[in-house]
């Protein structure tokens, strides 16, 4: 059963519809915590003293950083995924 059994076809389609696009909007405010929760850490470990230009330095270890964060983020994702498909073996 998905809910649904007494709406019309183009009703079920509607609201399959608003379900698919409260996902996508979930998923981009994911997204958007993800991005200032990196941009938080990696500010505050690499800038010293905010200026008018970012020295090599600092952009160096901001990059190195926000690398390191989404290659952390995307392994533990992938070990995650592995562990449910394995469980639900």
């Amino acid at each position: 059963m998905d809910g649904f059994d007494n709406f019309s076809a183009s009703e079920k389609a509607e609201a399959t519809e608003l379900q698919r696009m409260i996902a996508i909007e979930q998923q981009k405010a994911q997204f958007q915590a993800q991005v200032h929760t990196f941009t938080d850490v990696c500010w505050d470990k690499c800038v010293d003293s905010p200026g008018s230009k970012l020295d090599h330095r600092t952009e160096t270890c901001l990059v190195s950083c926000v690398e390191r964060f989404i290659d952390t983020t995307l392994t533990i994702t992938n070990r995650f995924t592995q562990m449910v498909q394995k469980g639900a073996h």
